[in-house]
């Protein structure tokens, strides 16, 4: 094992050595004494009649040989720089050596103290001192230097970043494209503050280990932070820990690193820690988290093998929002061990059964009747998010069709679970039905009247029975039902245009009566 000595120049040869992790001090007894609770009860129990050097062993300094140089030195009455990084291993390292009042005015603690009390009072200086916490984090909680670093930096996400030293650069340029040179170079927007959004503070935030981002959200939250402040900070330290967002997302950078700067992304083990507390941590109220993000996660929760709840979690989040939610948001490739289809179906089945658990009752209570093509009447604010899954379901259905995979029973089970009410008019599901048809010529026939169930031919437009009436692919009775409910709408027009007429000839007959 290699030593490194340090010799103190006081003109007197050492008595006392030190071994701190793989470094040696040789010192003297008498400067630690005169400051070290800890080291005086040792240095006592380790003398001899002989007087000989004695030997000390600090296997458990915290911070190791660095923060005892520091003290050292500070026994010794040589001046230290005690800054933000190192305040925290200097403060735990002085109450583990017992350096208080009892053993010199202005001792090591005091003086830590105090200097902690101007950190608490800056953003920066606060965040560096929860960093440095994760060296020494089991003596930092002890002498609550970690809850008292993260209740600072709770208060401050809710203030004016200005106050508490926040960096400049994160302040747009004065002279940016959007200021405007009226007179004598001066801009328009010389003297006017530039505005800082409410995300100032997600960057400083994301280089905190999992642990204590996980306690600064949950303070920030507890303390009345918005949900959706509290959900974009999740998103932002996401997407920096787990590559697979960023790669699924186009419109973001690939990481939220600043320029130049090289992120090592953690494990796949780590990443599957970090999603999955990020999941809890995500607000519950509907409408927070986008679900698009939700099911970005879902598929690399899918990748990274997350715990059943985790993934169940995340289709109900993703379920209650599916009417928010596009069709490139559905087509999850399927991951599991027997993949059949090249779409995960089943995942898609199970965010619809959520929806609707959630959506129909209250669609239930207003039914609405077809009044004429393409238009409710009775409750459309209530039926909106049903419609609008409907229409999500319908194009699902068609993009999916063409894969030779896809079983009719599934394919089935996904489109009833639309109640025919949320559909104004069923072109959609003919379109899916029609691409399946297509993709699956074996069908009997049989098979395919059971599939043709599913669309209502009362509720085509004119243009798709036009299609229907033509279409090789359907049944015969389908096709028959087409071209009577044709014809029927082709009579009811008829009729009620001759209804028009008739009154209209009577009404300017009347007009013009003497």
């Amino acid at each position: 094992m290699l030593f490194i000595f340090r010799h103190c120049t006081t003109g007197l040869p050492s008595d006392v050595t030190i071994e701190v992790e793989e470094m040696t001090f040789n010192l003297h007894k008498f400067p630690l004494l005169s400051r070290s609770g800890l080291l005086e009860k040792l240095i006592e129990e380790l003398s001899n009649e002989e007087g000989s050097v004695s030997v000390l062993k600090l296997n458990d300094m915290p911070a190791g040989a660095k923060a005892f140089e520091l003290v050292a030195k500070f026994c010794y009455g040589i001046k230290i720089e005690i800054t933000s990084s190192n305040v925290v291993s200097l403060r735990c390292a002085a109450e583990y050596l017992r350096m208080t009042e009892d053993y010199g005015e202005g001792n090591l603690i005091v003086q830590a103290e105090a200097f902690l009390d101007e950190v608490f009072g800056s953003w920066t200086d606060s965040i560096k001192a929860l960093e440095a916490c994760e060296e020494v984090l089991p003596f930092a909680e002890e002498i609550h230097i970690v809850p008292r670093c993260i209740d600072s930096l709770a208060v401050k996400a809710f203030a004016d970043p200005n106050v508490f030293n926040l960096p400049v650069a994160a302040q747009p340029d004065a002279q940016s494209k959007g200021d405007v040179i009226l007179w004598n170079g001066i801009s328009s927007s010389a003297n006017k503050p530039q505005p800082i959004g409410e995300d100032w503070w997600f960057q400083d935030v994301s280089f905190l280990n999992l642990p204590l981002y996980k306690r600064l959200i949950l303070a920030v939250e507890s303390r009345g932070m918005k949900p959706e402040t509290i959900s974009a900070s999740l998103i932002y330290y996401a997407k920096r820990y787990l590559p697979l967002l960023s790669r699924q997302s186009s419109s973001d950078h690939a990481s939220n690193a600043n320029p130049g700067e090289t992120i090592s992304f953690p494990s796949e083990t780590d990443q599957r820690v970090i999603l999955e507390e990020i999941v809890t941590l995500l607000p519950n109220k509907k409408g927070v988290t986008s679900p698009r993000f939700l099911i970005m996660l879902l598929r690399t929760a899918m990748v990274l093998h997350a715990s059943p709840s985790c993934r169940e979690n995340l289709e109900k989040k993703a379920g209650a929002q599916l009417d928010q939610a596009v069709l490139v948001d559905l087509l999850i490739p399927n991951m599991g061990y027997s993949v059949e289809t090249l779409y995960d179906i089943d995942c898609a089945q199970r965010m619809l059964d959520h929806f609707m658990s959630l959506n129909q009752d209250a669609a239930l209570s207003t039914p609405p009747c077809i009044v004429e093509e393409g238009h409710f009447l009775g409750g459309p604010d209530t039926l909106q998010p049903l419609t609008m899954v409907a229409s999500l379901v319908d194009g699902f259905l068609a993009e999916v069709a063409p894969d030779v995979n896809l079983k009719p029973s599934k394919f089935e089970a996904l489109a009833a679970t639309i109640p025919d009410y949320a559909r104004s008019l069923d072109d959609g599901v003919y379109r899916a039905i029609d691409v399946y048809l297509k993709a699956h010529p074996w069908l009997n026939d049989t098979e395919r009247e059971h599939l043709c169930r599913l669309m209502n031919c009362q509720k085509l437009s004119l243009e798709a029975s036009t299609h229907a009436a033509q279409n090789e692919r359907l049944p015969l009775r389908v096709i028959v039902q087409v071209l009577f409910f044709e014809q029927l709408r082709l009579r009811t027009s008829v009729s009620g245009w001759f209804y028009v007429s008739e009154n209209l000839d009577n009404s300017q007959k009347s007009f013009w009566k003497p």
